[in-house]
């Protein structure tokens, strides 16, 4: 009797003939389940973000800096690299932010905040989705369960960033898709389009798809008007949307082509993007911004790719014959993603990075697929044993099945990853943000990284900002970054005071292992930068550079590490 007890609770659907009392707590119990182990995972990711006053997310900071020109419009004058992530910043994401500073709720205490509510609701749109093609409670909470892990093994909920709407959205428009709520669909689409564009445009692709249909071995159109009266809606609404961010964008000019990337070290393992890659199957399978199958994680997430299977076997698989028409939707997905993938690389890098087109739409598909598979080979084994008689084995295959999929996280060395770091110089932040606000710190350690951010002032270049995508961003940027090394490992005060010059510099951070050749060989970012990293490297083999001899005589704050330089007093030694 156990075993019937357990398929009933297990993998038993609801229909329209359940006991409409029972069929809702069996719902509510994997739903509020599910729930537990989102809040859950998100608790313990926040735990890390508020370890420490000065804690955010890697990526947050190229969004968040910018953002205090909301509270204060005299902030980052002039600044190139706040004017150029402003520009990229998508326009509905720029826009919450500037209602959370008319509230008053600082920028960086949001960013850590929001992945509450985003999870809920990533979570929410995944367990009901997954009901829409299999009614099974059990498949809501596995799938909800899987997908939850697999954004916490990335930053992908807690990165601070536009991608973290990426889920709710996306899972709200499939559910809504097949539902058929043309307004829910146009509403989440608008959302998606105001908050990260790039997923517009798999969305409208898979809306595209919905024109046509497969009957008896051939493709025809669709004779419902309300698909075609959707899909130019949804045209007309990404068009009105899209268009003012893609105009905002371009304000640094059209994006490097593949054949200069090709020629840069920034494309290439070890840069700023790691692009390209000598092997093949790396660089179209799991590069992290050209791969298609990038980020995959958890493995368990691989059991989506039997559900085709299954389905060409429904008399093996009883419950098979449950799964609703509408998990042709995930196919839709899977080749409208697909498409834009090559299209991104066709049109390098115009789309942005190809694996932004099928990371976070993979991952959904397959936490839905692999739900829906786990759940049709149990209520299989659970049929099988009531033929067999073998009970002890089906409680020993639940076990580690449940186990699995629970305990998987407990097995890791760190679970969740998130991206947070911490910032290494709080008194450094607090002497900065203490100067006048049009300051230029001038700085080749990674920490200068932090300083909009904490301090928010203005840095000269950064690693975190050097992103090569738009020529004219990149360019200044560069020139920046080859002045910089150039005029700290030069033998020529009048070098250093035209350098200052030339770009305002205000303050000058060194690192303590500046001047030893460790110091640029072992610097991937410095490396990039060539020749001048490596006639630097050369300078110092031979002699001190002068700024080296300043360090004494003009230092205004210091840590163990860093050292902080008062150009002015550069100045006056220089005329000495």
């Amino acid at each position: 009797m156990l075993i019937p007890q357990l398929q009933k609770v297990l993998t038993t659907p609801i229909t329209q003939k359940s006991r409409q009392n029972q069929s809702r707590l069996t719902v509510i119990f994997w739903y509020s389940l599910s729930l537990t182990f989102a809040v859950g995972y998100i608790i313990m990711g926040l735990r890390q973000a508020f370890s420490s006053k000065y804690i955010v997310s890697d990526d947050a900071r190229e969004y968040i800096s910018w953002m205090y020109r909301y509270f204060n419009p005299d902030l980052f004058p002039g600044d190139l690299i706040a004017d150029y992530f402003q520009s990229v910043t998508p326009i509905g994401y720029g826009i919450l932010y500037k209602i959370i500073a008319v509230l008053n709720i600082d920028p960086i205490f949001f960013s850590k905040i929001f992945p509450i509510g985003l999870g809920i609701i990533t979570t929410s749109y995944c367990f009901v989705a997954c009901m829409q093609i299999l009614p099974v409670p059990m498949a809501g909470f596995i799938a909800s369960l899987l997908l939850n892990q697999s954004l916490c093994l990335h930053d992908d909920l807690f990165s601070g960033t536009p991608r973290d709407f990426i889920y709710p959205l996306f899972l709200a428009f499939l559910y809504y898709s097949i539902r058929f709520s043309l307004f829910g669909i146009l509403i989440v689409l608008a959302l998606q389009c105001l908050i990260y564009p790039l997923i517009g445009f798999v969305d409208l692709l898979i809306l595209f798809l919905r024109l046509f249909r497969w009957q008896n071995g051939q493709i025809t159109i669709s004779q419902n008007r309300k698909d075609f009266i959707l899909f130019v809606a949804a045209i007309m609404i990404a068009g009105i949307l899209i268009l003012p961010y893609a105009i905002q964008s371009s304000q640094f000019g059209p994006t490097i082509t593949a054949a200069v990337a090709r020629t840069m070290l920034e494309y290439w393992r070890g840069g700023r993007v790691s692009y390209f890659s000598h092997n093949v199957i790396s660089y179209w399978f799991d590069g992290r911004d050209s791969g298609f199958f990038a980020l995959i994680a958890p493995p368990q997430l691989l059991f989506g790719l039997l559900l085709p299977i299954l389905l060409k076997f429904q008399s093996h698989f009883i419950l098979s014959k449950q799964v609703k028409d509408e998990a042709k939707l995930l196919l839709q997905v899977v080749i409208a993603s697909l498409i834009m993938f090559f299209t991104a690389h066709a049109l390098a890098f115009k789309l942005h990075w190809p694996s932004r087109y099928t990371h976070h739409t993979f991952k959904i598909v397959l936490a839905l697929a692999a739900a829906i598979s786990i759940t049709l080979i149990l209520d299989a084994t659970f049929r099988w044993s009531r033929q067999n008689g073998r009970q002890i084995l089906i409680l020993g295959t639940i076990m580690i099945l449940g186990a699995g999929l629970v305990l998987y996280p407990s097995s890791l060395k760190v679970f969740p990853k998130t991206p947070y770091l911490a910032g290494q110089a709080p008194t450094l932040y607090d002497f900065l943000q203490k100067q006048p606000q049009n300051i230029v710190i001038a700085s080749t350690s990674q920490e200068a990284d932090n300083i909009p951010i904490f301090a928010q002032r203005t840095i000269l270049v950064g690693k975190e900002y050097g992103l090569p995508i738009h020529t004219k961003y990149y360019a200044q940027f560069r020139k920046r970054m080859l002045d910089l090394i150039n005029a700290q490992y030069t033998e020529d005060i009048n070098q250093i005071k035209d350098f200052i010059q030339k770009y305002h510099v205000t303050f000058w951070l060194l690192e303590r292992s500046a001047f030893t050749p460790e110091y640029i060989t072992k610097n991937t970012w410095l490396q990039q930068y060539q020749p001048e990293a490596q006639q630097a490297k050369v300078k110092l083999e031979k002699s001190l550079p002068v700024l080296a001899t300043l360090i004494n005589s003009c230092a205004v704050f210091e840590t163990d590490n860093l050292v902080l330089l008062k150009t002015e007093c550069i100045k006056v030694v220089t005329k000495n």
